[in-house]
């Protein structure tokens, strides 16, 4: 399988702040990268730099074999690119958007209407087809916007953070609609600020913080680097948090990590032992729960593990920050 994205050593700089500081990225043709990190890890600098919208300060990036500095103009041909906020014009049509967009792309007007029709009903807005942007729910407007990066039938797509803001239902029509674009044969390098996302459709994830690459595995094979089991406790009433953690941190040995949702997770070595435990010493506290589980860790864990921090950027008492090797 060969490689479609290939980034080494990318580093940027805006002022005094590094965004990039070595990163290096690579996905396979037919395949979905996730690229997960804080935010400020550098997601979206790696996703403009490989857009050809910024230059890399050192480094070197290619899109299905083209240099992005110097095969600009082929790139930009190669790739479609849904950035955070929807871009479309909000005073067209979606015809009108998408057709413009075609037009721009040098189809004729015939072909870039054909196309635009092909378009609006795969993503479920032939009904409104004729209606200002303007008039869309904002998840109509996510889903045009994605539909006119795929009107030049990219081979690359850049997807940076494509369901912020949708529902649970639209988002999961998006992964969807993301599951189709592979299956037809379309890379896709796709950043989130949802782990669920990430686990549900990545084939590979690489973690970024603070502008480097700290992780780079399979959804699975990541889970796997923390290793053990994991028992998750959430106890009836919220304000018994700090019990519970000293009932955990009693039976693990180690203190437990708080997910920010009223509940601790503490990783444990004997899964079924610990889980009697626990049940054991919070039923002596009189601690309450509502839920009580044992699992395998989850992506989010891995993350947190990873960065110190929750996808969306705040501090947990997860520890100090660790690398793998990517």
């Amino acid at each position: 399988m060969s490689a479609i994205i290939e980034a080494q050593g990318l580093r940027k700089a805006f002022g005094r702040t590094q965004a990039l500081d070595g990163v290096d990225l690579v996905a396979h043709e037919g395949t979905v990268l996730g690229v997960l990190g804080p935010n400020g890890a550098g997601k979206t600098t790696a996703v403009r730099v490989l857009a050809t919208l910024l230059r890399a300060d050192a480094g070197t990036a290619r899109i299905d074999g083209y240099d992005v500095v110097a095969d600009a103009g082929r790139v930009r041909r190669t790739i479609g690119l849904t950035g955070q906020y929807a871009s479309v014009d909000e005073d067209l049509t979606g015809t009108e958007n998408l057709v413009m967009i075609g037009t721009l792309l040098n189809l004729s007007t015939r072909d870039a209407r054909a196309r635009a029709a092909e378009l609006l009903d795969w993503f479920g807005l032939a009904d409104a087809a004729g209606r200002r942007a303007k008039t869309y729910s904002g998840g109509m407007r996510r889903r045009l916007d994605l539909a006119a990066s795929l009107v030049g039938r990219p081979r690359v797509i850049f997807l940076d953070e494509p369901t912020t803001g949708l529902d649970p239902a639209k988002r999961e029509d998006m992964w969807d609609v993301v599951r189709r674009l592979v299956r037809d044969g379309s890379t896709v390098l796709l950043t989130t600020q949802y782990l669920e996302e990430a686990d549900a459709l990545a084939d590979r994830i690489s973690v970024i913080d603070h502008g480097r690459v700290i992780a780079h595995d399979t959804p699975e094979g990541l889970k796997r680097t923390i290793g053990g089991q994991r028992i998750r406790v959430r106890p009836t009433d919220p304000d018994r948090l700090a019990d519970v953690a000293s009932v955990r941190t009693g039976i693990a040995g180690r203190p437990p990590v708080s997910t920010g949702r009223n509940e601790l997770t503490a990783a444990v070595d004997t899964g079924e032992q610990a889980l009697a435990a626990t049940v054991g010493r919070l039923a002596e506290a009189g601690i309450g729960v509502t839920e009580l589980s044992l699992h395998l860790p989850t992506l989010d864990e891995v993350f947190m593990t990873l960065t110190g921090q929750r996808v969306g950027g705040d501090a947990t008492p997860a520890g100090p920050r660790k690398e793998l090797a990517a």
